[in-house]
């Protein structure tokens, strides 16, 4: 016969409910579509943002890399190619330069983000680089890995890092990135999920899913899948798009 005494029993509740809060599952955002713009399907997108209401756009592939500005109406953007044995990656703004990435190479590009001409190269302190954003003092990266990187803009220096969870299990293939309200958005590769992180502790604070969201355009090419983030502060307006994609979306979080 066993015997309960009720303080093990308090003891054993109080283990069941902190088990439960450790364990308990990432929410999941819902989203909705507001508009629809034209996307080139040739834009290869590794980096997006919205700065001044224009859009910066990095694109990828060796031969094909590029750094985009344009207008929401305009067809025809302004662009500086990269040579052809770079790769383009994730892009950020600090104060009046942007800063891009590149994949395997090493190097980090720096250009004036009024007057959109290159201004140098920097070198890149990892051994590869994807995805970039910035709280406009600091700017946020990751490899590939796990990792979230905290970089100061002068000389491109890791400053800081943290692991990436969810449920206290490393999250890795961070891709493109976006800083918004204190909080990093971050494209997991080859996924139809953006992991909503806190930059200080690394954890996953949500999950936003947006599958469905191309509706009854499907992707034929392999490599066309979801990757690009950009938010407009001034609007407050959020808006995702996707490699090779004909269309950039804007959507609201339904958290």
């Amino acid at each position: 016969m066993t015997i309960t005494s009720p303080r093990f029993s308090l003891i054993l509740f109080s283990l069941l409910i902190a088990s439960f809060v450790t364990h308990a599952e990432v929410p999941v955002w819902q989203y909705e579509v507001i508009k629809r713009f034209r996307h080139d399907t040739h834009a290869y997108t590794q980096g997006l943002l919205i700065h001044n209401h224009t859009v910066y756009e990095s694109t990828g592939l060796y031969g094909r890399s590029d750094l985009r500005r344009y207008a929401f109406a305009d067809h025809e953007p302004d662009k500086i190619a990269l040579p052809r044995r770079y790769f383009g990656e994730g892009i950020a703004v600090v104060g009046d330069r942007l800063y891009q990435l590149t994949w395997q190479e090493g190097i980090v590009y720096v250009y004036d983000v009024k007057s959109f001409k290159m201004l140098g190269r920097m070198r890149l302190p990892t051994q590869e680089g994807w995805g970039l954003t910035s709280n406009g003092k600091l700017m946020f990266m990751t490899d590939g890995s796990s990792t979230l990187y905290r970089i100061l803009p002068n000389g491109f220096k890791i400053i800081a890092q943290v692991e990436v969870t969810a449920d206290g299990k490393p999250v890795d293939k961070l891709n493109e990135l976006e800083y918004i309200d204190g909080l990093i958005y971050a494209n997991v590769y080859e996924t139809d999920r953006i992991a909503v992180i806190d930059p200080d502790t690394g954890k996953i604070q949500a999950w936003l899913d947006l599958k469905g969201l191309t509706g009854p355009w499907t992707p034929t090419d392999p490599g066309a899948v979801l990757n690009g983030i950009a938010y407009d502060a001034k609007d407050q307006a959020t808006y995702v798009t996707g490699k090779l994609w004909p269309w950039m979306y804007q959507i609201r979080v339904k958290k």
